[in-house]
């Protein structure tokens, strides 16, 4: 289980999050909505630490963090206990699909080559990427960047995975291989909290909704009664601009 509580960040004088709780249970699928500048992706980063809170506590199980007074020690291990897959990929430019995986294996789990090799084959595998092992960033599609970046965050093992609307680089005609990936994934129990704008997408799959805006969690609930019947009246603002057409397909 994760918990945040109280969880606020300021950039200067620009108050980015307003004291945020979030409580995601284990195996869970959270979608995050909300207007640009609402500070979705911004708490993400906080919870693995890309961004220091000025104030509030991460829980992941048993384990937490002072995030006024954080020791070092706390801060790598609750990075250890997340994995970030980006908007922008983040791949290592000059290495291939297969070694973009195993770094992490190899760097921070310290598995020998050869066991990170295997291990690396078979995540690039599960997101259809086995004919793609010895490719290039450049040698791929934004789609099959992305589903390297989604191989790499599998490969660490860790307790949630944070995706920071991982389809909002791509062509819209890619944008269905990678939610179908996520989902494929989602079905396997693994937490995740998703930061979206792919409205249909977070409907299907999440078990979970949270609307910000302001820095703030306006409401949240079960996918049904969010979409459907939505409490507030600035969620159904937002909601309302997105008709069926703009579900995903694949």
């Amino acid at each position: 289980m994760i918990k945040l509580r109280g969880i606020a960040k300021s950039f200067g004088k620009q108050e980015v999050l307003k004291g945020i709780d979030l409580t995601v249970e284990k195996g869970e699928v959270v979608a995050i909505l909300g207007p640009s500048g609402s500070g979705k992706t911004t708490l993400l980063r906080c919870i693995n630490y890309l961004e220091k809170p000025n104030a509030g506590e991460i829980s992941i199980d048993d384990f937490s963090v002072n995030c006024r007074k954080p020791a070092k020690k706390d801060i790598h291990l609750l990075r250890r206990k997340t994995a970030m897959v980006f908007q922008q990929y983040n791949l290592f430019r000059h290495k291939t699909a297969l070694e973009n995986v195993m770094e992490g294996l190899v760097v921070v789990k310290k598995l020998p080559k050869e066991e990170a090799r295997r291990i690396g084959a078979e995540l690039l595998e599960k997101v259809g990427l086995a004919d793609k092992l010895d490719a290039y960033p450049s040698q791929l599609s934004g789609g099959q960047q992305q589903r390297v970046g989604i191989a790499r965050a599998l490969a660490l093992n860790p307790e949630v995975i944070l995706f920071d609307e991982p389809t909002s680089a791509l062509d819209p005609e890619l944008v269905g291989e990678v939610l179908a990936v996520i989902r494929k994934i989602a079905r396997e129990g693994i937490t995740m909290i998703i930061v979206t704008h792919e409205m249909g997408f977070a409907q299907d799959v999440a078990n979970h909704i949270v609307f910000m805006e302001g820095g703030l969690v306006v409401e949240e609930g079960p996918p049904k009664v969010i979409f459907q019947a939505p409490k507030e009246e600035r969620t159904r603002q937002f909601l309302a601009r997105y008709t069926s057409d703009s579900a995903y397909s694949i």
